[in-house]
């Protein structure tokens, strides 16, 4: 009994182990995707569900880094209209170069959905916005749709976060560690999605964030 605890002590501290290092490399990811200075995309695809992400796309967009700027995962009810009084007036040209996803409810389906309109719009660049530690699982599941498209990031960052009190840094690490682990589910789902075919009592529905087929709020 003793040699068994023994085992399963050090099992755990292992997996301890491998867990910090693998969130240390995911903050690395979120925290060095600066953004790339390069010359002009054919797209900016803003993802719903941060804060700042709008205006930052916007803003690209009207200083002509893309022709286009595609917003996924827009709420069913909401026009483009109503979305874009939330940032203030813009140019006429800018409002007539932006178009709106109603189909994404989660990460995997931001990345479907714009590659679905890329294709139609002959695009082959996209400059993708959203914030900083949503950035490692929105590449990996844009870059796993569209290997074909060049994928240039855009994070965005908290303005002022040295003025937030502890219970918002509080909340702000509790999102990061829950992004860490929808981040660790979609990095498994090449393995986890044949093995829910096989045995679905091994890989409950609620437990597999983002997996093909599942329809689930994502609020990155």
């Amino acid at each position: 009994m003793k040699r068994l605890l023994l085992w399963l002590t050090a099992g755990i501290g292992a997996l301890l182990m491998l867990w910090l290092a693998g969130f240390g490399w995911f903050l690395y990811q979120g925290l060095s995707a600066a953004e790339a200075q390069t010359p002009e995309t054919d797209a900016i695809v803003v993802l719903t569900g941060g804060r700042f992400r709008l205006e930052s796309g916007i803003g690209l967009l009207a200083a002509h880094r893309a022709r286009k700027l595609f917003i996924s995962g827009v709420n069913q009810h909401v026009d483009r209209a109503a979305l874009l009084r939330t940032v203030g007036p813009l140019p006429e040209w800018a409002a007539c170069c932006i178009v709106l996803g109603h189909e994404a409810d989660n990460t995997y389906g931001n990345a479907r959905e714009t590659a679905e309109w890329m294709r139609r719009e002959g695009y082959r660049s996209l400059r993708l916005v959203t914030s900083w530690y949503h950035i490692p699982r929105s590449r990996l599941e844009f870059e796993r749709v569209m290997p074909e498209i060049t994928v240039v990031l855009h994070p965005v960052y908290p303005e002022h976060p040295e003025t937030e009190d502890w219970h918002a840094r509080l909340e702000t690490a509790s999102l990061v560690v829950r992004e860490y682990s929808k981040y660790l589910v979609a990095l498994a789902r090449p393995v986890l999605t044949p093995l829910r075919r096989l045995a679905p009592w091994l890989v409950p529905e609620g437990a597999a964030e983002s997996l093909p087929g599942r329809i689930a709020a994502d609020q990155p």
